[in-house]
């Protein structure tokens, strides 16, 4: 389907359904009995109860199958900053993408403010309402100290979506296509990670974890390396675990011989030259959307021996809705309270097991795919 029918008909089902989620009480109320157990005065007693023990909220409420799907709308999508309205549909989708493969109810919240302290104030609020947060589309580098000071402050997962799903699921793509094209030595691979955002520095980040050595980001700049100038603190933290050999230069100039190219970028900012120029049997994730760095079919064209995308339109879409319903089920049933790197690395390795025999153009399966989120929920301990 076109992109532009895609378009016309998403916009006439949202005019249809205003809205894509709503709330279905689970107790039908049609006489007075029913009405004084679900509210006064019945209600009393359960209210009473979870003021004598808080813990008892868990039993007597849907608060721990409840997750805040929330954003400032600073970077929706591939579209930017376009605020707090305009992120709401994606935002409902999100929480519709939850209830179907996970069972998981998820309120999508909005805020007026860009502003982190504000940000953080209100989702420490909203913390007894919910079993966890899930923050969306909050643009970098103001996600990764909101999502540290939650992470540190609430007693309930908190985890930025835009970068560990991604992460995520990249990893498990990456650790297929290494079984695709032969390569077994993580520490030997060259990497390169085009875009320096919050799904960029999270990907490099998770990559090195894993136990990759060889890790090089670039930005629109070039890449980041130890003698760049005028570094922004994530930039210069990315360091800590990226370019040990202090690689300089564009893009174009650092991917050559590079086993893998990464990019969470924009669109059109790889050449088929720069695949050329890869070692033989190139892994390329192509990840930008709408657009890609570039389009799967010129990659492989170029001589990429495996290639993803962030677009459903071509095989192996790296799409974090592969990974989030499951693992924030998981989270949840096993009263999980921070989103740890074991538990990231766990969930790598059990999408990219799910893959059963990976192919060029199968490294990481279908969201539909029976069984796959319950093995995510599964891999959490």
């Amino acid at each position: 389907m076109k992109t532009t029918d895609i378009a016309k008909k998403s916009l006439a089902l949202h005019a249809k359904l205003k809205g894509k989620i709503s709330i279905v009480s689970k107790q039908p109320i049609e006489k007075r009995e029913d009405l004084s157990l679900v509210y006064t005065p019945g209600v009393g007693a359960v209210s009473s109860a979870i003021a004598k023990d808080p813990k008892l909220a868990d039993k007597y409420t849907w608060r721990r199958n409840l997750v805040a799907v929330v954003s400032d709308g600073s970077a929706v999508l591939g579209l930017g900053n376009i605020g707090p309205l305009a992120a709401l549909p994606v935002m409902e989708g999100k929480c519709a993408i939850f209830k179907r493969f996970a069972g998981i109810d998820a309120v999508p919240i909005v805020l007026s403010t860009q502003d982190p302290d504000e940000i953080v104030r209100t989702v420490q609020n909203l913390e007894p309402s919910f079993g966890a947060i899930q923050l969306e589309d909050i643009s970098a580098p103001r996600c990764f100290e909101i999502e540290k000071r939650l992470s540190e402050s609430l007693k309930i997962p908190c985890m930025h979506d835009d970068q560990h799903g991604t992460a995520i699921v990249a990893l498990a793509g990456i650790l297929n296509a290494m079984k695709v094209t032969r390569r077994a030595d993580k520490t030997k691979m060259k990497i390169v990670v085009n875009g320096a955002g919050a799904a960029g520095f999270a990907i490099a980040r998770l990559l090195s974890v894993a136990g990759f050595k060889r890790i090089v980001v670039c930005d629109r700049e070039g890449a980041i390396h130890r003698g760049r100038l005028g570094l922004n603190q994530s930039k210069q933290a990315l360091l800590k675990f990226t370019n040990p050999k202090s690689e300089n230069g564009n893009l174009s100039e650092v991917i050559r011989g590079a086993d893998v190219l990464i990019g969470v970028s924009g669109p059109k900012t790889v050449t088929p030259d720069m695949v050329r120029s890869m070692a033989p049997k190139p892994i390329v994730f192509a990840m930008a959307n709408p657009v890609p760095e570039i389009m799967p079919d010129e990659a492989l064209a170029a001589g990429a021996a495996v290639v993803a995308s962030g677009r459903s339109d071509f095989p192996n879409q790296v799409n974090n809705a592969l990974v989030y319903p499951g693992l924030f089920r998981g989270m949840l049933d096993k009263r999980v309270t921070k989103v740890d790197d074991k538990i990231k690395l766990r969930a790598a390795h059990a999408l990219a097991g799910f893959v059963k025999k990976p192919m060029a153009d199968k490294i990481i399966p279908s969201i539909f795919e029976k069984g796959l989120h319950q093995t995510i929920a599964k891999s959490v301990k």
